[in-house]
């Protein structure tokens, strides 16, 4: 999967996966990037993304956090389609609307078949989800 640039906005030179439908038109976008701390995703908290309690949706903040598991691994997917086979996850506190919500994490372990990556959500720099997930790597078909 191609990433883009995205060239305006809060997110300007941050990168995105426009085909992707879901994350990126329904769910989000969701941006990444790679700065001095290693990979990151992230996205602003709209209403959208609320419940009625008035905090993020976990299937949101679940749906952002597969979304990061591809953003923390995608350095060692080039050439490979990935797809989720596992995914676990913990809350540990709400996000509110206009936070800062941002994903770090790292890969455990690499194969040739899977990847195992594990990472920590945040609002506005509090954690919010726990998250880990296994990604099984395919060749794209032609």
């Amino acid at each position: 999967m191609v990433a883009t640039e995205v060239t305006e906005g809060e997110f300007k030179g941050w990168q995105t996966w426009p085909e992707e439908p879901f994350e990126h038109d329904t769910a989000g976008p969701f941006y990444m990037r790679t700065d001095d701390q290693g990979q990151v995703a992230a996205f602003r908290a709209q209403r959208k993304h609320m419940n009625a309690g008035g905090v993020m949706h976990g299937g949101c903040l679940m749906t952002f956090a597969d979304f990061a598991l591809f953003a923390i691994a995608h350095h060692g997917m080039e050439g490979v389609y990935g797809l989720t086979v596992a995914f676990t996850s913990e809350f540990l506190d709400g996000a509110k609307e206009g936070e800062l919500i941002e994903a770090r994490g790292d890969v455990l372990r690499q194969g040739r078949s899977l990847t195992f990556v594990r990472g920590l959500v945040t609002a506005d720099g509090r954690p919010v989800l726990n998250f880990s997930g296994t990604i099984k790597l395919r060749k794209p078909k032609p």
